[in-house]
């Protein structure tokens, strides 16, 4: 009788050991998957909400600092909300971002080309067409000669573990 519960036991605590460790293993490759998109950006880009932000040190043109984005798979950067570089919350700089004015269309748009809309960004008024938006995190957004320098922002899309 003493072998028989033995042998049970080691049966029963084998197969839930393997169950144990299975369902680890499926844990691993679904973590992976899920957090892949969202957690890769290049060496001296900032990660945050699944998107990748370079924040530049070194002053450009607003011209120059889109090449620069562009260069680098990224845009001049389109805010989608005014929280979005809470990040930056303590950041005193004034930036270049990608809200430029369309003389065809008579009207303000990002660099994604969605529209400007005053009501989502109350802290940036563009008031003057033939000038560039410079946007502190602390302070607000105001237009300046394009052909200034200043810092500036890039944004892109997280690039995926499997992509490297």
């Amino acid at each position: 009788m003493a072998v028989f519960q033995t042998t049970l036991w080691k049966l029963i605590s084998g197969t839930l050991g393997l169950i144990c460790l299975s369902l680890v293993a499926t844990l691993g490759i679904l973590l992976n998957n899920i957090s892949s998109d969202c957690w890769y950006c290049p060496e001296k880009w900032v990660g945050y909400k699944c998107n990748c932000y370079f924040i530049s040190t070194e002053a450009k043109t607003w011209k120059e600092s889109r090449k620069f984005c562009v260069s680098h798979n990224s845009s001049l950067l389109p805010l989608e909300n005014e929280d979005e570089l809470a990040f930056m919350h303590s950041n005193q700089h004034f930036y270049w971002i990608g809200l430029s004015y369309n003389k065809e269309r008579a009207a303000w748009f990002w660099e994604d080309d969605s529209p400007f809309l005053q009501e989502s960004f109350p802290s940036i008024i563009p008031s003057n067409p033939t000038q560039c938006i410079i946007y502190c995190a602390m302070n607000s957004g105001t237009h300046e000669a394009c052909e200034n320098k200043n810092r500036y922002i890039c944004k892109r899309q997280l690039i995926a573990e499997s992509a490297r």
